[in-house]
């Protein structure tokens, strides 16, 4: 095994929906040593401009290669749409930058040729057509029906999931004509997993609802074994840092790991 396999999976968010994909990862890469970083001083970005999350982008990029990461995974899609091109220029040759869009495109048109998809996600991700424009790349006939549903991504940092509220937000926001007659919805934002079942519940098996954790978790892995940097060995450390501290934050990381976590308070500003 390469030394440089050992280097850490970097992980950002601005908040707790990237736990979702951190919490995948570690479930089918358990050797891995991992940090992750919450920007819980800007949550949501998903009514930030893009200038906005550019800017906390690179602050925090700056600090997971300071700790030395072997590959940075963005697991926010309002970030992944906003910041991707400009990270990896930025990186260079200093870790590699995964998304959260680009498995989940590979996915739909693989599965979905010619079949109608949905997508819900925050404004920011709808509005950057940024689904759209790559799955109409792959020209595989699909024909996407996109919905903003912005008060998803803050009921969920709340905690009001899996209770009456969430239900009937939730199915507001489903029963819009624009989800008519789909047959599989992206979750394009890696919060909206905590509300898969209470999603998967409206639909009562109807449309396959797809998330991007495992994806992504999957796109790394392969990452990792094509370049061996797959770390297959010993004990995996995990670091949580936050823009600014909130004990919400610390009970649902705790939540996620089902073990002691402590949040190390790293503000991106000075």
């Amino acid at each position: 095994m390469k030394k440089e396999a050992l280097a850490p999976i970097g992980i950002f968010d601005s908040g707790i929906g990237g736990l979702t994909v951190a919490h995948a990862i570690r479930q089918l890469l358990p050797h891995e040593n991992m940090m992750y970083f919450g920007d819980t001083a800007h949550l949501p970005y998903g009514d930030k401009s893009e200038a906005a999350i550019q800017a906390y982008s690179i602050k925090i990029a700056d600090v997971l290669l300071k700790k030395g990461c072997k590959v940075i995974v963005i697991a926010c899609n309002s970030a992944s749409s906003a910041s991707y091109e400009l990270l990896k220029e930025y990186v260079r040759k200093d870790a590699h930058i995964l998304n959260v869009i680009d498995p989940m495109v590979e996915l739909v048109t693989r599965l979905y040729e010619g079949k109608v998809v949905g997508l819900i996600g925050t404004k920011r991700t709808v509005q950057s057509g940024i689904y759209t424009n790559k799955i109409n790349e792959a020209n595989k006939g699909i024909r996407l029906q996109s919905l903003a549903t912005p008060l998803l991504a803050p009921m969920i940092e709340e905690g009001f999931f899996n209770n009456q509220i969430s239900h009937e937000i939730i199915a507001q926001y489903l029963e819009d004509p624009i989800l008519k007659d789909i047959e599989a919805l992206v979750l394009a934002c890696t919060h909206y997993p905590l509300i898969k079942k209470e999603i998967s519940s409206f639909y009562q098996g109807r449309v396959d609802v797809l998330d991007s954790a495992v994806v992504v978790a999957e796109a790394l892995q392969n990452y990792l074994s094509e370049n061996m940097l797959l770390n297959t060995e010993g004990e995996p450390s995990q670091h949580f840092f936050v823009s600014d501290y909130t004990e919400a934050f610390e009970a649902s990381t705790r939540l996620f790991f089902q073990e002691k976590v402590t949040l190390e308070r790293h503000p991106l500003w000075n």
